[in-house]
């Protein structure tokens, strides 16, 4: 884990995150001040970040939206007080409204960013003071050391070369808490065809299919938030297992790198999950994520002893292969 160590003094109004990557300064520094990386991990899993805008100098200011999986936004700005290259920056982080004013009601936080070189590469320390007690205790009550520490173990990826990264997991597994599984598998394809065969029917029925010997008999989808969709799988004859579907909600498209919607097994009482797919292209190959949210940690074990994590493989394979060979 690269987060080594999170401490919250409430006698000082700080909380400290202090992680380490086996990556030199100048590419962890560039990761914090490029917004385009910053984005990829600066949000929590499920709030992913999208700077709007960014002016990375003294008085300059950035401003961030996190949208959540159901499109509800949380909205930023940072004011730069001061920039040390490859060495710090302090800003002044803030909760705003669309307009860009501050929100009265949430308090505006001093934070620093301090990178320093270590014997297996570097450290980046944040240090984040609040105005007061009452407003330290409001965050952390909001999540603030889980998202910071969750938004730090993402960064481990942006720092990565994604091949590289990826070479030989196939589709893995992480268990992020009781209710929320992180499925990823990287595409050796890119990203507007990896989008299309998530949202063609045509494409679908092609490698959306598990193990060898079933196939899609109803491909039914509506990516428009509200819109509807269905899929139903059948067994070859001689294979054994009985037909089974899903069917569920689109509720967030952001085409082509964001589709979020509920699953439920067609037919059942079991309840519905929430799907999370994100992409993200790097030098022609695409690393699909998809979040799930269970209600609870006994649906999520049940699900994953099912062996879904072995079934999404052999799709992304025969995705690669049949599509992208």
């Amino acid at each position: 884990m690269p987060v080594t160590a999170v401490n919250t003094d409430t006698a000082d109004l700080t909380m400290t995150v202090v992680g380490d990557f086996p990556a030199p300064v100048a590419r962890l520094w560039r990761a914090f001040t490029d917004p385009r990386q910053l984005e990829r991990f600066w949000g929590p899993p499920g709030w992913p970040a999208t700077f709007t805008y960014f002016d990375f100098e003294v008085g300059g200011r950035a401003r961030y939206e996190m949208t959540s999986p159901r499109g509800e936004k949380s909205r930023g700005a940072w004011e730069f007080l001061r920039i040390e290259p490859e060495t710090g920056f302090e800003v002044l982080d803030g909760f705003v409204d669309e307009d860009g004013k501050a929100t009265a009601d949430m308090p505006s936080m001093r934070m620093t960013f301090e990178f320093t070189e270590t014997a297996e590469g570097s450290r980046v320390t944040c240090v984040t003071t609040f105005p007061s007690e009452d407003a330290l205790e409001q965050m952390l009550a909001m999540g603030a050391e889980e998202g910071s520490s969750m938004a730090f173990d993402q960064l481990a990826i942006v720092l990565s070369d994604l091949r590289e990264y990826a070479q030989g997991k196939g589709t893995w597994t992480e268990l992020l808490d009781d209710q929320h599984v992180r499925i990823s598998r990287l595409i050796d394809g890119p990203r507007e065809l990896v989008w299309r065969a998530h949202t063609e029917p045509e494409l679908m029925r092609q490698w959306m299919l598990g193990p060898d010997g079933w196939r899609m008999t109803v491909c039914e989808i509506d990516t428009a938030p509200g819109g509807k969709y269905r899929y139903e799988w059948t067994p070859e004859e001689g294979v054994a297992g009985e037909p089974f579907g899903f069917d569920g909600e689109s509720l967030l498209t952001e085409r082509p790198r964001r589709m979020v919607s509920t699953e439920h097994m067609t037919g059942t009482d079991y309840p519905s999950t929430l799907n999370d797919l994100s992409l993200y292209e790097e030098d022609g190959a695409t690393l699909v994520t998809v979040l799930i949210e269970y209600p609870d940690k006994e649906t999520r074990d049940a699900v994953l002893a099912t062996g879904m994590t072995d079934g999404m493989e052999a799709s992304y394979a025969r995705m690669e292969r049949v599509l992208l060979g």
